[in-house]
């Protein structure tokens, strides 16, 4: 799917990724169906509506400009990003024509140590304890992406706040339930689908709906409270490394009779970072509370 309107494209996008989501869902995902739908899908989108919303605003100068220097790209330039495409092609191709025709990959010893994991989900448990430096280093990846962000958009004024009635009551509504959504899919993570990523998303989901109503955060809430929430998940995470390395003698190497309540707390502090990291992207640069007069 292609297309030289942008909006279209973004269109597009949506609706592949929406897509993608129900094909997870036939292939008996729906942990990566959710993360999908909510954030391949969902906040995805919203960022890429963001984006496009900040091209509007560059002057035709600078687009001619642009557009002349695409033009001007020589050969090279543009065959060498197609011989490195087609190189990986040839290499997922061969690696996925080595692989046997039936293998049962990691399936039975994750399920041989369900009983050591703490929770009750597959996915949970691979993802917090059997391969949880995984997850960390995933936390630290989404907050060097928000820092890059703010190292180039500069600052973001808040949009004045909505006058329109109809958004007014959707949020009041959506709000409270996207909320709840998100701490029943934290809660449920450890025994079915759900888990850090996907209420993150969801609680991002309903901060891209504030920001779109116009609703402002007080200054003071702006400088270290919002720092420290965004620095929380992978803050935790690497604490809790690093004491049970010290104490278990391996990383992330849960007690067994402490590893339930000690997931629970990294996807807490995970859910509440990567919802306030996906709503400050959406936002698109370091926030200013106060609208311009």
């Amino acid at each position: 799917m292609s297309s030289e309107d942008l909006f279209r494209a973004i269109v597009l996008f949506v609706a592949f990724g929406l897509l993608m989501a129900l094909v997870w869902v036939r292939l008996e995902a729906p942990d990566i169906a959710l993360a999908e739908a909510a954030i391949g899908a969902g906040l995805t989108g919203a960022l890429m509506m963001a984006a496009l919303d900040r091209l509007s605003s560059v002057k035709p100068i600078q687009k001619v400009a642009a557009s002349a220097q695409r033009k001007q790209l020589s050969l090279s330039s543009k065959v060498l990003p197609l011989i490195a495409l087609v190189l990986i092609v040839l290499g997922l191709g061969y690696a996925l024509l080595s692989l046997p025709e039936i293998a049962d990959g990691l399936t039975p010893n994750v399920k041989e140590n369900m009983a050591q994991s703490g929770v009750k989900n597959p996915v949970t448990a691979v993802l917090l304890n059997f391969r949880g430096y995984d997850t960390l280093l995933e936390m630290v990846v989404l907050l060097l992406a928000l820092l890059s962000v703010w190292s180039l958009g500069g600052e973001r004024k808040l949009s004045p706040r909505s006058t329109n009635p109809i958004l007014g009551s959707l949020c009041r509504v959506l709000v409270p339930v996207l909320i709840l959504v998100s701490c029943y899919l934290l809660w449920v993570g450890a025994d079915a689908p759900g888990g850090a990523f996907q209420a993150g998303s969801v609680l991002g989901a309903a901060g891209v709906l504030l920001l779109l109503s116009g609703w402002h955060v007080e200054q003071k809430y702006l400088l270290w409270p919002l720092r420290f929430i965004l620095i929380l998940g992978s803050g935790v995470f690497i604490i809790m490394a690093a004491v049970l390395l010290l104490i278990q003698g391996g990383l992330l190497t849960y007690p067994v009779a402490q590893a339930g309540w000690m997931i629970l707390l990294l996807e807490s502090a995970a859910t509440l970072s990567i919802g306030a990291t996906l709503a400050a992207l959406f936002l698109g640069g370091v926030p200013k509370s106060r609208v311009d007069q």
